[in-house]
Formats: structure tokens, sequence, C-alpha cells
């Protein structure tokens, strides 16, 4: 189990939701469980942006660089190099 990709949820559905899931399922040969993905996958592109959660991590730290943006894989390796130390 330590190796998963995907992490176990479990939800539950209204009884019709649950049948057209089913029907759905049979009717494309594919999983419920990839009909949901999808379907949230789809669900999460169409947020707007100013409705993104990650959007809310803008401007939490600072840095004091100037150029944080341009080089932030510099920054990284440095950090990651001095942490190894």
């Amino acid at each position: 189990m330590k190796n998963l990709k995907k992490r176990p949820i479990q939800i539950y559905l209204e009884h019709q939701q649950a049948s057209i899931l089913e029907a759905l399922s049979k009717k494309k040969g594919i999983s419920k469980a990839k009909i949901i993905r999808e379907s949230l996958e789809r669900f999460l592109r169409d947020i707007p942006l100013e409705e993104d959660p990650a959007m809310n991590l803008i401007g939490l730290g600072h840095s004091g660089k100037k150029d944080l943006s341009a080089q932030h894989d510099q920054y990284i390796k440095k950090y990651v190099r001095y942490k190894r130390k």
C-alpha cells in the first residue's frame, strides 16, 4: 500500500447518481473511479482563477531576493546542498 500513487477516498452518492455512474461505466468500459477522477479534474480545471485556493499562496513569504521568480531553481539547489551537509 505504501507505493500507491492514488489515495483512496470514500464518498456517498445519491441513488440516481450511483445508477448513472454504473451505467456510464459499463457503457464506456472504464471504471467508476476513473470517471469520477476525470470529472473532478474537469471541475477543478474550470475553477475561475480568483477562486483557486493556490492563489492564496501568493505573497505569503518574503525572501528579499529581487530575482526569485527567474532564479528559483538555483536557490532551491543551493538550499538542498546546504541541508545535505
